[in-house]
């Protein structure tokens, strides 16, 4: 008889707890009009919630690892990355939605507030919206992606690292990450240097004397280029090329013309930095003066009278 009664006692205590939690889970925490949020509505919020950052980062994560699959294949990392945070977005809105039905709220009567909101958004909250909806324009346009190199309006030069939903995060080659908000780049005047195309012609000016053969220019400006890695020169419309551009006060103007691989093109200060050292070095072999500012004094009259002072103390020569 003890085994049963053992049994017995052991039954009515596990119901007594589950009745206790039970209660726990009950206890309203919040009440308005026919709704009432439990521990039981909290803790189950809390799971879908969780569940939905789960999914969302799960999703987003395996779209952009197809992606970079794509991209070692010679694909664009770009729609990846772009259907991946329009996933991550669509899931978050799902799962919003399915926690204020969870929550029962009923989502007919925001409809009453929708007015109040409105006005909110319009003057608290526009910059704030306007930024995500720039965001998810950027993402379908495909506008700007994940690794183009970009020359703001503001002044902003650098490469595009990531589209948030509030801003874009741009790095500049001093490695200073500069966020921009989305709204810059869909209302303002924005340089992409890598849109289509990853190559891109720079010029870099120089002058020589009068005087100076300009084949040897030539000779000097295609040498220098040849010395400078990231200078295309297999394709033959885009050869380095040596302008003669104008004709100044003190010097024969010209632009050394060269097309650079992408690499360069997103380090446009070293670049030039490079085809300057390049050039210099040639011009200087070839023994071409580079030019300084001169000015011919003209005398109209038939005396020119020159007083020489003095300064008292200075002994005499």
């Amino acid at each position: 008889m003890s085994e049963p009664a053992a049994t017995s006692t052991i039954g009515d205590t596990l119901a007594g707890w589950i009745e206790v939690l039970g209660n726990v889970l009950s206890t309203q925490l919040v009440r308005w009009g026919n709704g009432s949020i439990t521990v039981r509505t909290l803790l189950g919020l809390a799971v879908v919630l969780f569940g939905t950052w789960y999914a969302a980062r799960l999703i987003e994560r395996f779209v952009r690892h197809a992606g970079e699959r794509r991209a070692a294949d010679g694909g664009d990392y770009s729609v990846a990355y772009a259907v991946g945070r329009l996933a991550r977005y669509a899931i978050w809105m799902v799962g919003v939605i399915v926690a204020l039905q969870f929550a029962g709220l009923d989502l007919s009567s925001f409809a009453l507030i929708g007015g109040a909101v409105g006005v909110g958004i319009g003057f608290g909250l526009q910059n704030i919206v306007s930024n995500f909806f720039s965001g998810i324009i950027l993402l379908m346009e495909r506008s700007l992606k994940v690794g183009d190199f970009v020359d703001l309006q503001s002044g902003v030069l650098g490469r595009v690292r990531e589209i948030a939903l509030r801003f874009t995060r741009v790095t500049t080659n001093d490695q200073v990450d500069v966020l921009v908000p989305n709204s810059e780049f869909v209302n303002g005047r924005v340089t992409n240097w890598t849109f289509d195309d990853a190559n891109r012609r720079v010029r870099v000016a120089f002058g020589v004397a009068y005087g100076t053969d300009k084949e040897l220019v030539r000779e000097a400006g295609l040498a220098a280029a040849a010395r400078v890695d990231g200078v295309l020169s297999a394709d033959p419309r885009r050869m380095a090329e040596v302008w003669l551009v104008g004709l100044g006060d003190s010097s024969l103007n010209f632009e050394l013309v060269v097309w650079v691989d992408r690499k360069r093109l997103m380090s446009p200060a070293r670049t030039q930095a490079s085809l300057l050292w390049a050039l210099h070095d040639e011009i200087c072999a070839r023994g071409i003066e580079i030019p300084f500012p001169q000015r011919d004094l003209n005398v109209r009259s038939g005396v020119l009278q020159v007083k020489v002072t003095r300064e008292p103390g200075t002994p005499r020569a």
